[in-house]
């Protein structure tokens, strides 16, 4: 793993790109920016782990290329709970929960994610308060969307409380 420079990510995803990304949609520019240029940019090679089980959660992380899986641990047993590709993040339920990582994120290829830290997090809500709300409705609804898919998972495999 290998930091990169916002001029690299730039260079390869015009804002209008990256702007179709969930979290980044309807953001200004001006956000976009900051959130680059302080955030902190990791390059992946296939296989390598952007956290492990147990990490503090104390960031989360946005595909800004590639793809990675989120691998769940449950008595010895790995579990592939979900993919996270272009404009979504993995890591944010540990961040706001103040909990560590329940399991791992894995890069399936060559991968670029920003690292938003929690004190990255809260900067965005000092300096874009306008900005913030619309990154929490993102990360909210991506959230829902997740708990969609997982609840359907628990019907389809009739796993009942």
């Amino acid at each position: 793993m290998k930091t990169i420079t916002p001029e690299a990510i730039h260079n390869r995803l015009p804002q209008e790109t990256i702007r179709q990304g969930s979290l980044f949609g309807a953001l200004s520019d001006d956000c976009i920016n900051f959130v680059l240029e302080e955030g902190r940019i990791l390059e992946l090679a296939e296989g390598e782990k952007v956290f492990n089980s147990g990490d503090k959660g104390d960031a989360f992380f946005v595909v800004l290329e590639g793809n990675l899986s989120f691998v769940k641990l449950h008595n010895e047993q790995r579990y592939n709970t979900r993919d996270i590709s272009f404009g979504e993040e993995v890591g944010f339920v540990a961040m706001i929960a103040l909990q560590d990582h329940a399991g791992y994120a894995i890069a399936n290829c060559e991968t670029r994610v920003l690292e938003i830290s929690s004190d990255l997090f809260a900067r965005i809500h000092e300096n874009y308060p306008f900005d913030f709300g619309i990154i929490t409705l993102n990360l909210a609804r991506d959230m829902a969307r997740n708990i969609r898919k997982l609840s359907n998972e628990l019907v389809k495999n009739a796993i009942k409380y």
